[in-house]
């Protein structure tokens, strides 16, 4: 399978089903982000907070595999200079769906979040990369890719899928019970019977790809960022696993140097 191909009209099919993950900031959030009222997230619930961010004025800002109308309108409502990239056009449309509503100046570029060659070094002072490189089979590459990207002393915010969220039977979890099945690292394509695929993908869901703890924060690592801040999240009632632990990690990660 041609994971980005097959997960780009999978994306394009979310917008049209109203994925919540795919719908537009209102008008409202914008107005309040030009006064300096705004919040992201980079996982399910919790906002990130105002002091992992550098002064937004002026900053060029990657939101990485970022695409929906949400993080990017917000950053440049609040003075950044932003680029939204993102392997889904529907989603982009998205983006520029705010901007067009409410006189925002952003960009988009459609592209793989591993292969960041349309950018120079050096490009950007901060990358916001909400959880989604669960749609890429290696997530190591994205890292790199960011690090080169960044500036010296540039931000990185990455939402983290905490990898045992895909131990569990899924069908059965949809039914409240937590029972193990699956050995890590999980993904779609591999760790599923033909049967379980076939119902998978009728669904006309992106495919995922579970990443190992050593691969999300130890790649950033070995990419050469050093690691700041670290916060976890949870979705909200009535996910089942989310009753007893956090599945998401959120981190802020430095690029060094001046």
């Amino acid at each position: 399978m041609d994971v980005r191909a097959y997960n780009r009209a999978a994306w394009d099919r979310q917008v049209a089903r109203g994925n919540p993950w795919t719908v537009p900031v209102s008008p409202q959030a914008v107005a309040d982000a030009r006064r300096g009222q705004w919040e992201i997230v980079l996982t399910a619930c919790k906002t990130v907070p105002r002091d992992w961010f550098p002064p937004l004025p002026g900053q060029n800002v990657l939101c990485l595999a970022s695409g929906g109308g949400q993080q990017g309108p917000l950053l440049a409502a609040a003075g950044a200079r932003v680029t939204v990239f993102d392997n889904s056009p529907r989603q982009l449309a998205q983006d520029r769906h705010v901007a067009r509503r409410d006189g925002l100046t952003l960009k988009t570029v459609e592209g793989d979040m591993a292969d960041l060659s349309v950018f120079p070094d050096h490009s950007f002072n901060l990358i916001v990369h909400p959880v989604s490189n669960i749609f890429v089979p290696d997530v190591r590459p994205v890292w790199r890719e960011a690090f080169r990207v960044l500036r010296p002393s540039g931000v990185m915010m990455a939402g983290i899928v905490n990898p045992m969220v895909y131990l569990f039977d899924v069908v059965l979890a949809e039914e409240g019970v937590l029972q193990v099945k699956y050995p890590l690292p999980y993904d779609d394509l591999n760790s599923l019977t033909e049967e379980e695929r076939a119902r998978y993908l009728d669904e006309d869901a992106p495919v995922e790809f579970s990443h190992t703890l050593k691969d999300q924060i130890g790649g950033q690592l070995d990419a050469g960022f050093v690691i700041t801040a670290l916060y976890e999240d949870r979705y909200p009632a009535p996910d089942p696993l989310s009753e007893y632990t956090d599945t998401f990690i959120a981190t802020r990660a430095v690029k060094p140097g001046t």
